[in-house]
């Protein structure tokens, strides 16, 4: 798929360059609607980048904990047309009281709607890990992110992650949301039966606690941005036993939980 199949838009432009209008093209990212239904119940509309929707509706059903596995599923069907996607698992549970209460306003991109409470996560098990990374080795994995962002270097417009290992990456994903790239990770990851046992998650924006929680609920122990931090996400990822890395670029990072796994 090439950058400007769906993820980006080709437009007319007036560019304003020391004093002058010139009449230019420019590409812009797409940003368009995804509405998932769950048990033929609607869930949530997203707005994402109109790729890999499929991937992005089981990636975000599993982080909102409505499912565990495509093992619990009977079929999933995109409408592209429409731009909805019908997931339907083998056990018709009851939604509305799994979600009562549970909505939450993100800082995310897009439509930045989570359906947890902020301290459930809390209450969850801490990541246990052995996993050890070099520090150079972030360098590495962050400069090999930045050069498959080509939907990002057409339009600046969109966010990237990856899932990876010591040495390469393993799954990558772009959308105008950081949250969206995240969840088509996962849904990806789903599919192909990916293990995210002792893995890396990449992310090119900021650490926001949405992005800290995705990763604690999916047992993630080292969580590394180019961008920065807020303060609930070092909170959360200090109990949570997970390694958070902010500020890769160029020859430094800075580290601010559980350091030790990093060499």
């Amino acid at each position: 798929m090439t950058v400007g199949e769906k993820g980006s838009k080709e437009i007319e432009i007036r560019r304003v360059k020391d004093g002058r209008r010139m009449d230019e093209k420019d590409h812009v990212a797409v940003e368009s609607p995804l509405t998932i239904f769950f048990n033929e119940q609607e869930l949530v509309t997203l707005l994402c980048s109109p790729r890999d929707l499929q991937y992005l509706a089981l990636g975000f059903l599993r982080s909102e904990g409505l499912i565990n596995g495509v093992d619990e599923l009977e079929k999933v069907t995109l409408d592209q047309e429409r731009s909805i996607v019908y997931v339907y698992a083998k056990e018709q549970g009851n939604l509305a009281e799994k979600l009562y209460g549970k909505r939450t306003i993100t800082s995310g991109c897009g439509k930045g709607t989570v359906f947890f409470h902020a301290l459930d996560s809390l209450q969850s098990k801490p990541v246990i890990s052995a996993l050890k990374v070099k520090g150079e080795s972030l360098f590495t994995l962050m400069r090999a992110l930045q050069e498959r962002s080509l939907l990002f270097h057409a339009t600046g417009g969109v966010h990237s992650a990856a899932l990876a290992e010591e040495g390469q990456i393993l799954v990558y994903s772009e959308d105008i949301g950081r949250h969206n790239a995240m969840d088509k990770i996962v849904g990806e990851c789903l599919v192909r039966g990916i293990s995210l046992h002792d893995r890396i998650l990449l992310s090119s924006g900021r650490l926001s606690v949405e992005i800290v929680l995705k990763g604690a609920k999916m047992g993630l122990p080292l969580i590394v941005s180019r961008s920065a931090p807020t303060s609930l996400a070092v909170e959360l990822a200090d109990r949570m036993g997970i390694t958070l890395v902010g500020f890769v670029r160029g020859s430094r990072f800075n580290i601010y939980t559980h350091e030790e796994r990093i060499l």
